[in-house]
């Protein structure tokens, strides 16, 4: 398994500071990330790992939250419906609607409540006890949903522009520029077509990544500094801990915003006219 919290401290239960053992500081780093197969083996490349099943699991509670709030509306909603009325208002309201329009969003609208909630619960799972992990803190799932933003951010330029207007909306065509027109073509292609998914994935990815890294090293500190004269600087790093929990938080869900504020951004992108 990783070394997350509650391994760690499985692993180095009696490694403490000041110990005659000596034992050093059992720092996080990639393999914090890394995880041995619940069935299967990496041999065969056919296998379910923890990041799998959190993922799963993820999604059965959002597919399991919106069924139980939308089964039976009322038109004066119960407290689980008026929950997800809110955050579907919300998502609709505030990101879809103002970034692409009421008229060409509405479509999109459960595209990007679904990638919000899902990129939301992924991120969420760091701080539930037992799990402790964020899923999108491993690259391949961020970049798998920037992949589907991609293909459809490229598909519907050139369903709405033709294939000579995609290109000069992917390139960013205009005349006015003058002699430094072919310039500034190669670097909006560039941009647009190779720097925009990697960015897109790699944001959600690295913030994810370097949170978790830092409530691993602020936890595993805490339990490593209770010996001795050790136990007063623990103290300081478990208040530590419970900051950065509280700040993982906020970073969560902010991190989903931005992911779907993106992706409205890039599919209006599409759909408006070149000039």
């Amino acid at each position: 398994m990783s070394a997350d919290p509650t391994q760690v401290l499985a692993f180095e239960t009696d490694c403490h500071i000041f110990q005659n053992s000596g034992c050093g500081f059992p720092a996080p780093g990639l393999h914090s990330f890394l995880f041995e197969p619940l069935w299967g083996d990496h041999d065969s490349n056919l296998y379910f790992n923890k990041p799998m099943l959190l993922a799963l699991l993820g999604s059965i509670i959002i597919v399991g939250f919106f069924w139980a709030a939308f089964r039976k509306p009322k038109l004066v909603p119960g407290k689980l419906q008026m929950v997800a009325e809110y955050g579907y208002d919300f998502i609709r309201r505030g990101i879809v609607y103002e970034t692409i329009g009421k008229r060409e969003g509405e479509k999109y609208v459960p595209l990007i409540v679904s990638l919000f909630f899902f990129v939301w619960m992924m991120n969420l799972w760091s701080i539930i006890p037992v799990a402790q992990f964020p899923v999108t803190s491993i690259i391949a799932y961020p970049a798998v949903l920037a992949l589907i933003v991609y293909v459809l951010w490229v598909s519907l330029t050139f369903k709405r522009h033709g294939f000579v207007g995609a290109w000069k909306n992917i390139t960013g065509y205009d005349k006015s520029l003058g002699p430094v027109l072919p310039l500034a073509m190669l670097i909006e292609f560039f941009s647009n077509l190779l720097v925009r998914p990697f960015t897109h994935a790699v944001r959600l990815f690295a913030n994810m990544f370097a949170g978790h890294t830092l409530l691993l090293l602020f936890t595993i500190a805490s339990w490593y500094l209770l010996n001795g004269i050790g136990i007063a600087y623990a103290g300081v790093s478990f208040v530590m801990t419970i900051v950065m929990t509280a700040f993982e938080l906020f970073i969560q869900a902010l991190q989903a915003y931005v992911f779907v504020l993106l992706t409205c951004t890039y599919i209006q992108g599409a759909l408006a006219k070149h000039h």
